[in-house]
């Protein structure tokens, strides 16, 4: 089992108000509620958070990138892979992903990446993502074009970190006259790539084709074992079993010192991540274009509620996320492990509003009461 710290950085000071005065999180929230003396705290916390993963012994820290939004406050991650990259020796460092579709400049990804690739001395997971819908608003970007535009820029950045001579490209959406990214990644070709996917048949066998790594995001244990199902069937398609460390699983962890107690003390924390931060209307998730027929008829037919629908307890039963103690969380995650088949765990530690002593004291428990007895297991 691979163990990693995923942040989202999120903004915990919500209003009061939040929930009866603004429909939505992200994009429609003025950025009048972002106070940059706060702002600047917890910044400096989320990175200690990132930094004593490490000596946690975490496998990898997880950045990713988002826009204009309090669910997460990196529009730029591979800044903050940067101040990783020099505060840390060790640890991998995954960024899931650039939304490489939402670049006009692609290149500018296979020049950061290579960049930290070499600062780090190999340490980077290279994580393409589409961007979720919101962000296309944010963007002034054709969501219809999102898949082609996506292919494409990965397309130019794989290519542009394993040419050795200087070419054109030219696609629908990218055109550039010189290609001659320096420097070069560190790893050879270049670093790992993962790619976060929820039920899209596109993504898992595109995915599957190109041997990356799949990871699954925020939805109820049975419908991630269809879409995880979905991806070993795409890589049988492909001509190969994927191990378990190729297939990953993103998800909320609290751990208390009795099962009572971490229900008690995580409640306002889910509830804070589902119902409020992820809190959007249906519109600005998937807009117009933004999935195929096909994902649309496999999202309409799974019986998922929105988020801000979902009770905690429905949360809790569903397995949206994992709380108990640390023997309880064990035993969950070892029975999801065999239920689901992944190798690839993606930690969230740092839930909704939770301060830093209780993330630290999360990450704590996690990392010496629960890896520990996850660490060897072996997937059947």
């Amino acid at each position: 089992m691979q163990f990693n710290l995923f942040h989202l950085m999120p903004w915990r000071y919500l209003p009061a108000d939040f929930v009866d005065e603004h429909p939505s999180a992200s994009l429609t929230l003025p950025n009048a509620y972002f106070d940059p003396e706060r702002g600047g705290e917890l910044y400096n916390e989320y990175l200690d958070q990132l930094e004593h993963a490490e000596t946690l012994g975490f496998d990898a820290v997880c950045v990713n990138e988002h826009h204009q939004s309090a669910y997460g406050l990196m529009p730029a991650p591979n800044l903050i892979a940067a101040m990783l990259a020099r505060r840390t020796d060790a640890i991998k460092i995954a960024v899931i992903g650039n939304a490489i579709a939402l670049r006009d400049h692609p290149l500018r990804v296979a020049e950061e990446i290579a960049m930290l690739d070499n600062v780090s001395r190999g340490r980077i997971i290279s994580g393409f993502v589409r961007g979720i819908g919101w962000e296309y608003y944010a963007q002034s970007i054709d969501p219809t074009r999102s898949r082609d535009r996506f292919r494409e820029a990965h397309d130019l950045i794989v290519k542009a970190w394993t040419s050795r001579d200087v070419f054109e490209w030219h696609s629908p959406s990218y055109h550039f006259r010189y290609v001659n990214v320096w420097p070069r990644p560190y790893q050879d070709p270049h670093p790992p790539v993962w790619v976060p996917g929820t039920g899209s048949r596109e993504t898992m066998r595109w995915v599957a084709e190109q041997r990356y790594t799949y990871l699954s995001v925020y939805a109820p244990a049975r419908v991630i074992k269809s879409w995880f199902d979905g991806f070993r069937a795409a890589a049988d398609d492909a001509g190969y079993e994927p191990p378990p460390e190729q297939i990953g699983l993103l998800l909320p962890i609290f751990v208390g010192e009795t099962d009572e107690q971490a229900m008690r003390q995580a409640r306002d924390h889910i509830e804070c991540l589902y119902h409020r931060l992820m809190r959007l209307p249906h519109e600005m998730y998937f807009p117009p274009g933004y999935l195929s027929l096909g994902s649309l008829r496999g999202l309409l037919g799974s019986g998922v509620k929105p988020f801000s629908e979902t009770s905690f307890e429905e949360l809790v039963e569903q397995r949206y996320v994992v709380i108990g103690s640390a023997e309880s969380v064990a035993e969950k995650l070892d029975a999801l492990r065999e239920e689901l088949g992944f190798g690839n765990l993606c930690a969230l530690l740092n839930i909704g509003n939770m301060n830093h002593e209780q993330t630290l004291e999360n990450m704590e428990r996690f990392a010496t009461q629960v890896m520990p007895e996850l660490r060897s297991a072996a997937v059947v």
